[in-house]
């Protein structure tokens, strides 16, 4: 198995600084990063490699562009997306310890 964290950190280093696994589901794992040019936390949802591999990341590129024009209270904002050493990965804002324990405890929200 590849570790993501390191490959996100070689690929996305100048730009976030990778913290810990947020939760993971059956499409994607969420980290929680520290984006780096604007001093905030992020959630930052990659791919599985597998799936990227068998599915050509192009369900996860239209999820990424569904999200973008979503806009509610309860959906997390899509910040930035892009392909990093071929794991596709989208950030969203993220603040206060009730948003990361929450999303922690449900992986649901991962996949």
């Amino acid at each position: 198995m590849t570790d993501i964290p390191a490959r996100l950190t070689t690929a996305l280093g100048r730009s976030y600084r990778i913290e810990h696994e947020l939760g993971a589901g059956g499409m994607a794992t969420v980290y929680l990063a520290h984006d780096l040019k604007h001093d905030r936390d992020v959630a930052i949802k990659v791919l599985h490699p597998d799936l990227g591999a068998a599915l050509g990341g192009e369900r996860f590129l239209t999820e990424i562009r569904t999200t973008a024009r979503l806009q509610h209270p309860h959906i997390l904002p899509l910040l930035d997306s892009g392909e990093a050493d071929m794991a596709v990965c989208g950030g969203a804002t993220c603040s206060g310890a009730g948003f990361t324990s929450g999303y922690a405890r449900s992986s649901s929200f991962a996949g």
